[in-house]
């Protein structure tokens, strides 16, 4: 049966994600960016992200040899977001260079500075896969993506980290908790 791409989109939509714009400089040493949410964390030895890039994009023809910095958007960012997508609306507010000379959003929720590591194929999409050589977070609330509209974290639920979780570095699994309660000494 033959996939819907439309409908594929809607489903995939779905799944809320933060909302990054990322930066490079081009050739002509101007600062460049496009939004993107297709953005995850990959490796921590070695320290590796991933963004996802349509082919099409001018950023995809720019990144393949350049260092790149994701920005995460914070949440009363929604019109850079839009500047980045293709609706320019503003004067961008840029911070210093990070360490590897890739350009950084002023104001952003975090900036996580990369230099290629590898692309790979990824069909309509390129898959570039970025070292971190430096990061930075300021506090905030990030933008949030879901059902093709921007959103941001409602106050009605407290924060569950996940190092306290069953999957986290310290957590334990209920199953496991039980057994432990469990065992005679």
């Amino acid at each position: 049966m033959p996939i819907d791409s439309r409908e594929l989109r809607r489903c995939l939509g779905h799944f809320t994600t933060g909302v990054t714009v990322i930066t490079c400089a081009g050739d002509d040493d101007a600062p460049h960016g496009a939004t993107v949410n297709a953005f995850t964390a990959v490796s921590l030895e070695p320290p590796l992200v991933l963004v996802s890039l349509d082919r099409r994009s001018k950023l995809c023809s720019l990144l393949e040899d350049t260092p790149f910095t994701v920005n995460v958007l914070e949440s009363a960012q929604k019109d850079l977001a839009l500047h980045f997508a293709g609706r320019p609306n503003q004067d961008v507010v840029w911070d210093e260079p990070s360490v590897c000379g890739s350009p950084r959003l002023g104001g952003a929720l975090a900036h996580i500075a990369c230099t290629p590591w590898q692309h790979y194929d990824g069909g309509d999409h390129v898959l570039y896969l970025g070292e971190v050589q430096e990061f930075r977070l300021l506090d905030g609330n990030p933008l949030l993506f879901h059902t093709g509209k921007f959103h941001h974290l409602g106050g009605d639920h407290e924060p569950i980290f996940w190092d306290d979780s069953a999957d986290g570095p310290g957590g334990m699994s209920w199953f496991t908790q039980a057994l432990t309660n469990s065992t005679p000494s």
